[in-house]
């Protein structure tokens, strides 16, 4: 296994403040097209034609199992023990940046929650296109842990396929896991559009639904959870993390400039459907994400949580 390339400080300042990293054509056209080869095998034993299996969701996923083109994997399964070598998620699993992110997130001995490939078909009624609706994934607790879940997809996604929507920022929200489902569209939403072989990593708490698929043919999307077994401080590249977190930017009425830690900044950046007077809610939430992250309940940027923490004598 090549060394994994771990992610930087910038990048995990990123993932705190998002929720999200993306990948773009990580995987190589080989292991793509082995994986799509497992795919197409199993259809093709499917009760119904391959060509019509957007007429038989059932029939396909039964056939996907049954084969099974995608092996069981036991909860608990070590990440890096869960495919036999010769199996495509295997090499997947082991390319440096997925397998440095990976440990960057959930540390090297994360293990299995589970995964499921997800099939977004052509509607049958092209005039109703179905999609799936905002949801959490299986959150059903306080804790300030967090699982990843990556996102592989083998193909090609174009804008008619009904790449996930997601919205970037909102992982921090405590919410029930399916309550935000009365929420259609919102404001910086994204839609995955995006080369063969790219992964997206997901907190576990980043609302998302599949989108509608308008096109004419199978969308997949293979899906990995996987759960910290270790505290989860510091297991990135630290060689640029700054040496005093603590040092404050003058806020406000200040010289131009951006503050001389980036991490601060990028906590700070506001999306798009964060309202005026609510938004320092989620920075607050950012920055008690990253003093976990770093180990150092001291940290702060531009004062947001020391403003609450300044009462005397300390409690």
């Amino acid at each position: 296994m090549t060394a994994p390339i771990k992610l930087t400080t910038q990048r995990m300042a990123e993932f705190a403040a998002r929720g999200v990293l993306r990948f773009d054509a990580v995987v190589p056209a080989a292991i793509n097209e082995a994986f799509l080869a497992h795919l197409a095998a199993a259809a093709n034993s499917a009760t119904t034609e391959p060509d019509a299996a957007g007429e038989n969701p059932h029939a396909l996923y039964g056939a996907l199992l049954a084969e099974p083109a995608i092996p069981f994997l036991a909860p608990g399964t070590h990440w890096l023990q869960a495919f036999e070598p010769t199996h495509p998620l295997h090499a997947l699993l082991r390319l440096p940046e997925i397998a440095g992110a990976i440990e960057s997130l959930v540390g090297r001995s994360a293990v299995v929650d589970h995964q499921f490939l997800h099939i977004t078909f052509p509607p049958r009624d092209p005039a109703r296109p179905v999609a799936q609706h905002y949801h959490q994934d299986s959150t059903i607790d306080p804790r300030h842990s967090f699982d990843i879940q990556l996102f592989y997809f083998p193909q090609a996604v174009t804008g008619t396929m009904g790449g996930t929507r997601y919205l970037p920022g909102s992982h921090l929200r405590r919410v029930s896991e399916s309550a935000i489902a009365r929420y259609q569209n919102l404001r910086g939403q994204q839609h995955v559009t995006c080369a063969a072989g790219t992964v997206f990593i997901f907190h576990h708490g980043l609302w998302h639904g599949g989108g509608a698929n308008t096109g004419d043919s199978l969308r997949y999307l293979w899906k990995l959870r996987l759960a910290p077994q270790e505290p989860q401080v510091k297991l990135w590249d630290t060689q640029d993390l700054v040496e005093d977190p603590h040092h404050q930017s003058p806020i406000f009425w200040a010289p131009i400039g951006g503050p001389a830690d980036p991490v601060h900044a990028i906590l700070t950046k506001p999306e798009p459907w964060f309202e005026a007077d609510t938004e320092r809610l989620e920075y607050i939430a950012r920055i008690a994400f990253w003093r976990r992250l770093i180990g150092d309940d001291r940290f702060d940027a531009d004062y947001w949580l020391s403003r609450l923490e300044n009462e005397y004598p300390p409690n």
